[in-house]
């Protein structure tokens, strides 16, 4: 059993920056693939970026160059690095750990295990 906690998420203003971060417990999270998603309010879920197993790093374009990923395997934890905030980058941002495959997979039902969510809410 795997427990995913996020935090970090807050109300920012547009061009400013937050690091989500991604506890896990249970199994290490550098064992696996780990995902970013978001969703905002009426929208479906959309991948945002991915770490896989050998820590390759893996954006949505509409993320790319402004957000960054990374794993802290002695804390068991993954960041979001978000610089450069947009009103469109408001969302519930959820991290998702996926027990099969190698590379981070786009399609959120792939994933194994999720966190409860933390809200990003970027003013204009």
């Amino acid at each position: 059993q795997v427990q995913l906690v996020e935090s970090g998420g807050r109300l920012v203003q547009a061009g400013g920056s937050l690091r989500l971060s991604c506890a896990a417990s249970g199994r290490t999270s550098s064992t696996y693939a780990m995902g970013w998603f978001r969703q905002a309010p009426g929208k479906a879920r959309e991948f945002v970026s991915g770490l896989s197993r050998n820590d390759g790093t893996y954006y949505a374009d509409s993320v790319k160059g402004r957000f960054t990923i990374s794993r802290d395997n002695a804390k068991n934890t993954v960041y979001l690095q978000m610089n450069g905030l947009k009103p469109e980058d408001t969302a519930v941002y959820y991290c998702a750990l996926d027990l099969t495959y190698f590379s981070p997979s786009y399609r959120s039902y792939e994933y194994d295990y999720w966190g409860q969510g933390t809200q990003v809410t970027v003013s204009s």
